[in-house]
């Protein structure tokens, strides 16, 4: 064995809760809560010495989610608006995507998404694009 992995075998105890796939939805939990504490702590500090370990939970948390998480369907405003409840949020609260007026006729159906709207959707809801786009 290397020295690496002999390094590894002694202290994977202490971190294997951390590090290991997720198979249930309370170990899929306890990295998202996790995950979020590095996110806050980190951010966009690419230089930081837990930004790999937040890549890393990232990624475990994306392929838990990839097999048990059902993608939302449904027509585009159906989904935005699901999302939206599902993370408490008010039409003021998606200001990344336009004033409260451009959200509420988005919401109406008066107006739909257009590109930029659509990939900072996509962003903060961690969904593919796809699930904003009006096939219809």
């Amino acid at each position: 064995m290397t020295t690496a992995l002999e390094t590894v075998a002694r202290i994977w105890p202490q971190i294997e809760q951390t590090l290991s796939v997720p198979h249930t939805e309370a170990e899929y939990n306890r990295l998202v809560a996790l995950l979020d504490e590095l996110i806050d702590d980190v951010g966009e500090d690419e230089s930081h010495p837990l930004a790999s370990l937040m890549e890393t939970l990232g990624s475990l948390v994306d392929a838990y989610e990839t097999h048990h998480v059902p993608e939302p369907e449904g027509h585009p405003i159906d989904v935005l608006k699901l999302l939206m409840a599902e993370h408490g949020l008010t039409q003021s609260d998606l200001s990344d995507i336009g004033s409260q007026g451009v959200v509420s006729e988005i919401l109406s159906g008066k107006r739909q998404l257009n590109g930029r709207q659509i990939k900072a959707l996509s962003k903060r809801f961690a969904v593919p694009a796809a699930v904003f786009l009006d096939t219809d």
